[in-house]
């Protein structure tokens, strides 16, 4: 495919029926191309840090760039061109890491140091290289309306979020990343666009008509002109990819992306940036967030799959919350039972075309556990979603004992998939994680903070312990106090995870991807779970006594003292796990 040359003011509009630059204190009109492009009269040379927008029709208020690469006052102001290729970059001799035998960090910009920032997040980075980790995955920081949110606001995704540090402080982050050896996972939102801001309807049809999912209205992804609509998603993948050095995109909900299409837009993102890491000669990593439980997000083209090169595993998340909190309300019912995180172990998915009594309906489709390698799943204990989304967004360390939460590290790290810690879960950080907001606009947020104190109070909470989003101290609530991880059982725990990691690097079984080779056994009534990876054995004992399994190799970890093995036995205390080599 050819890719047009367009003037750098360009801009895809086919529904007004005229449109004007706003360039600095000029208004200059436009020419309208067959294809629905506007191009500029009469301005060849534009500065590289032009202000601009678009007045639509006979609007007087400019709109910004659907293509906007940075936003210096807001989301609802005038547009300012960025050039990439300006920045001295470093990484010249990085080639990437796969995804393959990584370990996964998320992070959100606003809340990972004091200062919210993406020059204050480097600082942090040797934090990150000596605990092990591979890749960062970070939170959405695509341009949104207010100081800080979550990410999954945005509106103009081609630009980062100017409290964060805009798109140069951005390009230093990953720069610095590279430098230490970390690749960097970016999170992106191409189901629905933020509530305000959002001027692309003004401009096209971006958005079906009549379709929605739960966030807002779903793209227009196979209706009438969304060849253009699914360029602007594309493109701006490949823009992470290129323009930013960004090694891999995390892709939030696909499964609202609802489309018709012999080639479904995920197969054609993976196809393309197939085409681009072979170009840059760099692994590009490409992770689905899926509620589907289907394997065909992860197959192969060549095996009439989508192609991407991993997802999510909720149901690994879930097995293992309720393993370690016993709680099995809601979606949590259908996991209770070690059995159940045996099998999640093995198969991938527990709703694998078995009933799911939260859906009420059957869900999933099994793996071909003889084909498909383990670590095209990403598990993990906790996540944004799966802490900011209770009520009051507290973490397991707000509930579990330093014992229990030692366990639930040994479970999470030494998982057959792709293991993803959230952060400050690596020392048991006690700040919450809650859902926050700061919506300029008294009616969107007064709105916002009544939906969500009212969606738990129907679920039985208590109005008073849900947090106003709204409220600036629910937002400084949920940043990391780095102080925590220097002492006590925060260091003991920031320790363990060091070495479980460090473990997966030196045990080639640890990172064996064959399904073949992980067999795992659970004994409900006693509280045991035994794992089996080639020549690893993983036990652990969440029951209320001590336990004895019978096991065959030496000692490698142990996660309390009493932990012991004689004549073939491995005595487990309440509220611990042991590792041992054949």
């Amino acid at each position: 495919m050819t890719v047009p040359v367009r003037h750098p003011l360009a801009v895809w509009a086919p529904k007004p029926e005229r449109l004007r630059l706003r360039l600095g204190e000029q208004t200059l009109p436009m020419t309208r191309a067959d294809d629905g492009w506007w191009t500029p009269e009469g301005v060849d040379d534009v500065p590289a840090d032009a202000r601009y927008g678009y007045l639509i029709d006979d609007e007087r208020t400019p709109r910004p760039d659907p293509r906007s690469r940075r936003q210096p006052d807001g989301v609802h102001e005038l547009s300012q061109r960025f050039d990439p290729a300006a920045f001295g970059w470093t990484d010249a001799a990085w080639t990437g890491r796969p995804l393959a035998g990584g370990v996964i960090y998320e992070l959100h910009i606003g809340t990972f140091t004091p200062d919210g920032t993406l020059d204050s997040a480097i600082d942090r980075l040797d934090h990150l290289v000596d605990l092990g980790i591979t890749h960062v995955e970070v939170l959405p920081v695509n341009a949104f309306n207010g100081r800080w949110n979550w990410g999954y606001d945005g509106v103009l995704w081609y630009a980062v979020q100017e409290t964060y540090g805009g798109p140069e402080a951005y390009q230093r982050f990953v720069d610095a990343c590279h430098a230490r050896g970390l690749a960097v996972i970016q999170d992106v939102v191409y189901n629905h666009l933020g509530p305000s801001g959002n001027y692309l309807p003004e401009f096209g049809p971006y958005f079906s008509e009549g379709g929605a999912n739960t966030w807002g209205t779903s793209m227009n992804l196979d209706g009438p002109e969304s060849d253009e609509v699914r360029r602007y998603i594309i493109d701006n993948a490949l823009m992470w990819l290129s323009d930013m050095h960004v090694d891999g995109l995390r892709l939030d909900a696909v499964h609202a992306l609802v489309d018709s299409r012999a080639q479904h837009l995920l197969e054609q993102l993976a196809e393309e940036t197939a085409v681009l890491s072979a170009h840059q000669g760099r692994p590009l990593t490409l992770i689905a967030e899926s509620d589907m439980n289907d394997p065909t997000l992860i197959t192969s083209r060549e095996a009439h799959g989508y192609g991407l090169d991993a997802q999510w595993s909720d149901d690994y998340h879930h097995a293992l919350h309720v393993a370690l909190t016993g709680e099995t309300t809601g979606y949590y019912s259908d996991f209770e039972g070690l059995s159940v995180l045996a099998r999640v172990l093995t198969h991938g998915f527990v709703h694998d075309g078995t009933y799911s009594s939260f859906r009420e309906r059957h869900h999933g489709r099994p793996i071909d556990r003889l084909t498909m390698p383990t670590n095209r799943l990403v598990t993990f204990a906790q996540d944004h979603d799966q802490i900011g989304n209770r009520a009051e967004g507290d973490r397991l360390s707000q509930s579990l004992s330093p014992q229990r939460l030692a366990v639930g590290a040994v479970l999470n790290v030494m998982t057959p998939f792709t293991p993803m810690l959230f952060m400050g879960e690596e020392w048991g950080a006690t700040t919450p994680w809650q859902f926050f907001t700061s919506h300029p606009e008294h009616d969107l947020g007064e709105a916002t903070a009544k939906g969500r104190i009212d969606e738990f109070a129907k679920m039985g909470w208590d109005p008073d312990v849900v947090p106003d989003p709204q409220d600036p101290a629910t937002f400084q609530r949920s940043k990391l106090d780095w102080s925590e991880p220097e002492s006590g059982h925060h260091a003991g725990l920031l320790d363990l995870h060091k070495r479980l990691i460090l473990l997966r690097r030196r045990l080639s079984d640890l990172t064996d991807p064959r399904f073949t080779t992980t067999e795992a056994a659970a004994d409900d009534e006693a509280g045991v779970i035994v794992l089996q990876r080639g020549g690893v054995t993983v036990a652990a004992n969440l029951g209320a006594e001590e336990a004895g399994v019978a096991v065959d190799g030496a000692l490698v970890l142990k996660t309390a003292e009493a932990v012991a093995v004689e004549d073939g036995t491995l005595t487990l205390p309440p509220d611990s796990a042991a590792i041992l080599v054949a």
